[in-house]
């Protein structure tokens, strides 16, 4: 399935590039035609600007269409959406190339400008939306015929399991759902899906069996009774790629938390792996590697200021590194400007604490205003941090705070960060019960991730570093 995913995004790469040169050439014949009245001849195409265009132009659209987070897989794309997205995507294009490309064209009337945004908007939308659209109607024809499918779970083995998969079976259209079996959520010799589908094991098997089948959905259909166990599925998969969908409530619906783009499938939630949309994901991560980049190069002086400082105050090293949890459970290396005395963990892990005594005198003064923080822009230049997200902790103290509160494993959903609202809103935590506290803040984060928050949290993040509020 990943392979044919692959083959289907590099289709829509190859559509978009043909078509945007398509639409250049016509719009380099019109304009040649239309506003420079040198009549329709194809030898002004053999020309050095027309060259530039259509080889350079679509590279830019391509660029352009990856930061938006267009080319996810084409299986789960609605026509309609897309029709949307292209249309919003092309008039923004448009204008970019119209004020840095054709505004110094020479011409009697000014309002021919008009007709050339015009020109090239639809001719650009027209043959870019054809491409996509033949690429998604062949999409859908290819599931209709379950020639793709996605690898199907159903949690739960009650009624409301069975009524979901007859519900679906016999609405008579396909979905793309291929349905491998059932995971039960009791050890009954019975269940209400026997004999429709297979028991794979209980649903506490969940993810040795996800990678076992290689599931790409999950449909949690458990009875109402079971919210602890639904909530335990949750915590489980909050580092996974599945994408999980869940059997609404009434409550569910009228708060409309229920969105549907299918008329005649099962409404159901939708829970998706991204936590943000592609192109505010893409435009993120491009503002942690200039502001890394830029914060390093520009304050190389502060670095070796205190580098020295460092030296000076007490014995060992100047850079401190410590193995941190990561985005996906993946460990990596944080690096700060040693603040505390050697071997000061030598009894174990153990946090900081407003008056503690392993902490240098100069390393009280640059943990107030966080300048041990600083060496972590290159955690973020090389892509382990985000400028915003949850605070990384270490193994030890995750294991710790997942016996009390499971919901932290949600927090690998996103890339660890140099500060995050936890920090603003909390700050340091001294034990596992006030990194408990914090988590709640950063587990709303995820929850509403977007530029704005982030934009947010930085400005407050550099008000309390101004003010010295650190520890």
């Amino acid at each position: 399935m990943q392979q044919v995913k692959r083959i289907g995004i590099l289709t829509y790469i190859l559509t978009d590039l043909l078509t945007a040169m398509l639409a250049w050439t016509c719009f380099f014949a019109y304009r040649k035609y239309y506003v420079e009245n040198l009549g329709f001849e194809l030898y002004h195409l053999n020309n050095t600007r027309y060259f530039i265009g259509v080889l350079l132009l679509p590279l830019c659209w391509l660029l352009f269409y990856a930061l938006a987070g267009t080319y996810t897989d084409v299986y789960r794309k609605s026509r309609l959406a897309e029709t949307s997205r292209t249309f919003m995507h092309t008039l923004i294009g448009v204008l970019v190339i119209f004020f840095i490309v054709l505004l110094d064209d020479v011409i009697s009337d000014y309002r021919k400008y008009y007709s050339l945004i015009a020109a090239l908007f639809a001719l650009h939308f027209f043959f870019t939306l054809i491409g996509r659209l033949n690429i998604l109607n062949q999409a859908k024809t290819q599931i209709k015929k379950k020639l793709v499918t996605y690898n199907t779970l159903i949690i739960g083995s009650g009624k409301k399991a069975a009524e979901t998969y007859l519900d679906i079976e016999k609405s008579g259209v396909n979905l793309g759902y291929n349905f491998v079996g059932y995971l039960a959520t009791s050890k009954n010799q019975h269940h209400a899906l026997d004999g429709y589908l297979p028991k794979v094991g209980l649903f506490n098997d969940l993810k040795p069996i996800i990678k076992k089948l290689k599931i790409d959905e999950l449909i949690i259909a458990m009875q109402r009774n079971e919210s602890k166990e639904i909530n335990t599925v949750i915590n489980q998969l909050s580092d996974s790629v599945v994408v999980i969908k869940i059997i609404p409530e009434m409550r569910d619906i009228l708060s409309g938390a229920v969105k549907m783009d299918n008329v005649v499938g099962t409404p159901l939630i939708e829970i998706f792996p991204d936590l943000m949309p592609r192109w505010q994901a893409s435009i993120k991560r491009i503002i942690d590697i200039t502001a890394s980049f830029a914060v390093l190069l520009t304050f190389w002086w502060l670095y070796a200021l205190i580098a020295i400082f460092v030296k000076l105050s007490s014995a060992g090293p100047i850079f401190y590194k410590q193995q941190r949890i990561g985005l996906k459970g993946k460990p990596f290396y944080i690096y700060k400007f040693r603040s505390m005395f050697i071997d000061a963990e030598k009894k174990g892990p153990a946090l900081s604490s407003k008056h503690d005594p392993r902490i240098t005198n100069f390393g009280r003064f640059i943990r107030k205003w966080r300048f041990d923080e600083i060496p972590q822009f290159f955690n973020v230049l090389i892509g382990d941090m985000s400028l915003v997200g949850p605070r990384p902790e270490r193994q030890h103290y995750i294991d710790l705070i997942i016996k009390k509160a499971p919901a932290y494993n949600h927090l690998k959903k996103v890339k660890p960060g140099l500060t995050s609202w936890g920090m603003v809103k909390f700050g340091y935590a001294e034990n596992v019960e006030e990194m408990i506290q914090r988590m709640k803040w950063d587990l709303l984060y995820i929850e509403n991730m977007s530029l704005s928050i982030d934009f947010k949290i930085m400005i407050y993040t550099v008000l309390i570093i101004f003010q010295g509020l650190g520890k």
